[in-house]
């Protein structure tokens, strides 16, 4: 069983969610229930994925779990973009927040061909 703290993956998806968290809480107040859970509920989800994983017997369910952060993270990805053409994201929190998320994706599709690898 792995420790999900010391993946470098789950650190920096979990430094995401703070930062998510952080440029969601000025989104407006009818969006709580819309888009603003909608994107802290995706972006969390790629973090509660990893750590699930790690919790899972083998290597292949653990695959499948990064799988299903990879969905997570294409989702947020999406829910940035939608939040930045209804004017709510700005186009600094956009650019920083999409960049953070395409890294996440890269080191998870990195980590699934290895587990592939070594499997």
């Amino acid at each position: 069983m792995r420790d999900f703290k010391e993946l470098k993956v789950w650190q920096k998806s979990h430094q995401l969610t703070l930062a998510v968290y952080k440029i969601t809480a000025t989104f407006p107040r009818e969006e709580i229930y819309g888009l603003t859970s909608q994107i802290r509920r995706s972006c969390s989800s790629i973090a509660a994925n990893i750590a699930e994983g790690c919790g899972r017997n083998g290597e292949v369910e653990f695959a499948r779990f990064l799988h299903i952060a990879m969905g997570s993270a294409s989702e947020l990805e999406y829910h940035l973009l939608l939040a930045r053409d209804l004017k709510l994201l700005n186009a600094v929190d956009y650019e920083g927040s999409a960049h953070e998320v395409v890294e996440v994706k890269r080191m998870l599709t990195a980590f699934i061909k290895k587990l592939k690898a070594d499997g």
